[in-house]
């Protein structure tokens, strides 16, 4: 019974901190871009049109049922750190702070690199219609859809802090800020609108970090596009749509007055892409 106890006290701290990271980010994403916003800077979608507000909804219930798949993996964790068999650490002076911030780094790039590779796994034939197409309803998507994830989808996602804390040492301070990191950029991704400035894509640096349009062109057309954090992965492996640039730099050079007439003229030259 302590057991059982213990355990849904676990589900209910992880859930609770899930959630409340999630509706905050995605949350005030929306009101400031979706709301506020709105019409005003309405040119600035990538595209130009809104989804209906019934995919909003499913976006948010896909999305709180992935924080309850949380809360589960978060129960594991919880016990096999307790049995000593992970390498979570206490005491930031074990390693230092130099290691803490290199730690921090390094998860972020482990997770580019596994999301990588685990995305493309999901969309083959035999698993996307059971693992991902819930994902993909959102063609168009929104700050919800951050996590708006099949369970099957949402076990995958999750299991990248587990590996984490089996292969390398981490502060619990560290693993909280590469999940702010990655539920931020995960907004980001699905914000709708393209934030970064006219000419990201083509710098020396801005050329191997993904963007707002990277990941809602993914949404749209589904076979390109499959990096998180870092357009590497899509460089080595050939899989950047090839109209990737053009379009960021369509959607930077617009002025609110042209927005629809941009808008149309992008969907002809696209079609079918």
């Amino acid at each position: 019974m302590e057991l059982l106890i213990e355990s849904f006290k676990v589900l209910g701290i992880v859930f609770t901190v899930t959630s409340l990271r999630y509706i905050a980010f995605a949350g005030v994403a929306y009101l400031i871009f979706w709301v506020w916003k709105r019409e005003k800077w309405k040119y600035k979608r990538i595209q130009i049109e809104y989804p209906e507000k019934k995919k909003l909804v499913d976006e948010f219930k896909w999305s709180m049922s992935t924080m309850v798949i949380f809360g589960l993996i978060g129960i594991g964790i919880h016990f096999a750190k307790k049995a000593g068999h992970t390498q979570i650490y206490a005491n930031i002076g074990d390693f230092g702070w130099g290691y803490f911030l290199f730690s921090i780094v390094a998860m972020i790039v482990i997770h580019d690199t596994y999301f990588y590779f685990t995305h493309r796994m999901m969309h083959h034939k035999l698993l996307f219609k059971t693992m991902h197409k819930v994902h993909h309803n959102s063609t168009n998507p929104s700050p919800w859809a951050a996590f708006s994830f099949h369970p099957t989808e949402a076990v995958v996602e999750a299991m990248i802090v587990p590996l984490i804390v089996f292969i390398m040492p981490a502060h619990g301070l560290a693993i909280l800020a590469f999940l702010i990191y990655m539920t931020f950029m995960n907004v980001l991704g699905h914000l709708g609108f393209e934030l970064y400035p006219k000419g990201f894509t083509n710098h020396w640096l801005g050329k191997w970090n993904n963007t707002a349009t990277h990941h809602n062109m993914h949404h749209k057309y589904y076979s390109s596009n499959f990096g998180l954090y870092f357009n590497f992965w899509d460089r080595m492996m050939g899989t950047n749509h090839e109209r990737y640039t053009e379009t960021f730099e369509e959607v930077k050079s617009r002025e609110p007055e042209r927005a629809k007439f941009v808008d149309k003229n992008l969907v002809g030259q696209l079609a079918g892409k």
